[in-house]
Order: C-alpha cells, then sequence, then structure tokens
C-alpha cells in the first residue's frame, strides 16, 4: 500500500477506491445486469475464492461490462469450492464449480457473452417448497 503523505494522494486513493468498489455495488437495477455471486464460506475461501472474486472485479471492470459482482455465503457444494454463480437478465442462475482465475477468464468469455455452457455446471436437482405442493 501507498504512503499517504498528503491531501491530496488520500483523494487519489479514495477515488481508486470507490472505482473499484463501484463494481460490486451496482445495486440500482440488478436485474438488468448479469449478476456473478461467489461463494466465500470458509469452504470457498479456503479453496481460492477469493482470488476468483478478484479476477471477476478486474475482468468486468476493465472490460466495462454491465455486471454486478458479489459475494455470498455457502451455497452448500462444498466438495465443488470455489462455485460462482452466474444469472443473466431474464434466465435461470448457472453454478459453476472448480472455478479459479483462467476459469472465470472462460464464464466472462463463453458463458456470460456468448451464452455456450462450459464444464462444471452443477446440475438443479432440488425443488422449493412450492414446487412440492
Amino acid at each position: 500500500m501507498a504512503k499517504i503523505t498528503s491531501l491530496d494522494d488520500l483523494r487519489k486513493m479514495k477515488n481508486s477506491l470507490e472505482q473499484s468498489m463501484s463494481i460490486r455495488e451496482k445495486s440500482d437495477s440488478p436485474g438488468q445486469m448479469v449478476q456473478i455471486k461467489v461463494a466465500m464460506a470458509t469452504c470457498g475461501i479456503a479453496s481460492g475464492a477469493r482470488e476468483v472474486m478478484n479476477a471477476f472485479v478486474d475482468i468486468i471492470e476493465k472490460e466495462k461490462i454491465p455486471a454486478i459482482v458479489t459475494q455470498t455465503g455457502c451455497m452448500g457444494y462444498c466438495y465443488a469450492e470455489p462455485t460462482v454463480e452466474v444469472t443473466k437478465p431474464g434466465s435461470d442462475p448457472v453454478v459453476f464449480s472448480h472455478v479459479d482465475p483462467a476459469i472465470a477468464r472462460d464464464i466472462v468469455d463463453k458463458y456470460i457473452r456468448n451464452g455456450e455452457l462450459l464444464d462444471g455446471i452443477l446440475p438443479v436437482n432440488y425443488q422449493t417448497i412450492q414446487e412440492k405442493i
């Protein structure tokens, strides 16, 4: 971290942090944007979820992709961590398993941009309470 020696240095740091945080807090219209949720429970962090989240934030920020990157708690897929849920507007969520920074790049390039499915998608094998009634 750079040493702050003046008020101007502090302002520059503030602006830099605000820009990097905006990618995580675009909550005005989340339903109209791609939502990327990285599971950041203990098992996810131990498996590398922090690096995955940073990779998504960097990619989204540099390429100005209209997306929200957030963290979430346990998704229940501890055996498949790090896991990432991607929800495109008007589509059901897709959960990717064993994600690393290279796979994060593939998710953005192939799934988010082109709609191509990738290996490592966890199947939806549950029913909601409403579906059981």
